[in-house]
């Protein structure tokens, strides 16, 4: 029987749900597993602070109890990994974030790993959660594009910005490998990893790719 993941977008905006979902469909290509996508109608259009991430954290549990029965994994695509702790207590069931997910995956893809942040105000949110990771250690830096969440879908602005903060990272910070900050960033992956010729990863791939693995190899 095909196992089943949900992937919770912890905001309110749904092109990012649907630009993170297609993202997933190299996945889809390679398993039988179901990949769903929702999206946190409750939220707001984007979690762009830390009072945000706290918000959505209690709005991502209510909707796993809501889907627990029909799912077997679930990711939480913000990468504040808003509720993680919370619902790794309340099921059984793999808990996934992007931001964790991501952060493991660079590890083995390259020596120092750089993030590239939405806003300003996100990095220092970033900063606390790595550090409690234990993961700070191999952090080359994270820098802000300087846009928000409802903004990435300007989608010229964004790759140039996306493009002048992979260059820093990559040659005054020292990153060999960097993960996109934000779910809404998918749908530049690709075109900012052949501009800088380094690894690329995006989060929710990389928490969705985690789940599919879980499920094959373990009961």
């Amino acid at each position: 029987m095909s196992k089943r993941i949900v992937v919770i977008n912890p905001n309110s905006t749904e092109d990012v749900t649907v630009e993170m979902d297609k993202a997933f469909d190299p996945l889809r290509a390679l398993t039988d597993t179901s990949i769903v996508s929702i999206t946190n109608q409750k939220g707001p259009p984007g979690i762009e602070c830390q009072e945000h991430a706290d918000r959505v954290a209690i709005q991502v549990i209510d909707l796993i109890r809501e889907k627990e029965a029909s799912a077997d994994a679930f990711v939480i695509a913000c990468f504040s990994d808003p509720g993680i702790f919370s619902a790794r207590e309340i099921t059984k069931k793999p808990i996934f974030g992007i931001a964790e997910s991501s952060i493991l995956t660079a590890l083995s893809c390259g020596n120092n790993y750089g993030i590239i942040a939405i806003l300003e105000g996100s990095i220092q949110r970033h900063i606390r959660y790595v550090r409690s990771l234990g993961l700070e250690s191999r952090l080359a830096g994270d820098i802000a594009i300087g846009i928000g969440v409802t903004g990435l879908s300007q989608e010229r602005e964004t790759l140039d910005r996306l493009k002048q903060v992979g260059c820093r990272l990559r040659d005054e910070k020292g990153a060999d490998v960097l993960i996109l900050g934000c779910a809404g960033m998918a749908r530049y992956r690709i075109p900012l990893e052949d501009y800088l010729e380094i690894k690329i990863i995006d989060p929710a791939q990389a928490a969705v790719a985690n789940a599919i693995t879980t499920l094959q190899l373990y009961k």
